[in-house]
């Protein structure tokens, strides 16, 4: 059994918004040599999230960030945590939604993610932010 840890980490560059993680987390793997297992991803952070997700058109994130634009708005009254501005809160809601970590297969050195899915870090700020996202890979 091997194992792998690194960290991948970013710049949120244009604020909120979704950013294509999937050719690091292949590179990632293959540079692992492990061949058949699972790779783990985890956020640390509380105000961003990952997903998997259409990565063929890109209306389906377009419509996505629509939908959590109107689940939770930036700004409601009601919330009272907004120590960092009125995008706080909502982003903490926004992760609370979504998810904080992912567990792919791998098999015969690939990631088994399907043809039209890619991983996505999710940006739920509007300012730009440095994020690390622990990655791990276990198998033979």
């Amino acid at each position: 059994m091997k194992q792998q840890f690194n960290e991948i980490k970013l710049t949120s560059s244009k604020g909120r918004g979704f950013y294509d993680l999937t050719s690091e987390v292949k590179a990632f793997i293959k540079k692992s040599d492990i061949d058949n297992g699972l790779v783990t991803l985890y956020i640390k952070h509380t105000s961003a999230s990952l997903l998997i997700n259409e990565n063929y058109d890109s209306d389906v994130l377009i419509d996505m960030e629509t939908f959590f634009s109107n689940l939770i708005p930036d700004g409601l009254e009601d919330l009272i945590h907004t120590t960092e501005g009125p995008d706080d809160m909502p982003a903490h809601i926004r992760s609370a939604l979504t998810q904080t970590h992912l567990s792919i297969p791998v098999f015969q050195g690939q990631l088994q993610i399907g043809q039209w899915q890619g991983i996505f870090m999710y940006e739920h700020r509007l300012n730009s932010h440095h994020r690390t996202i622990a990655i791990h890979a276990i198998g033979d």
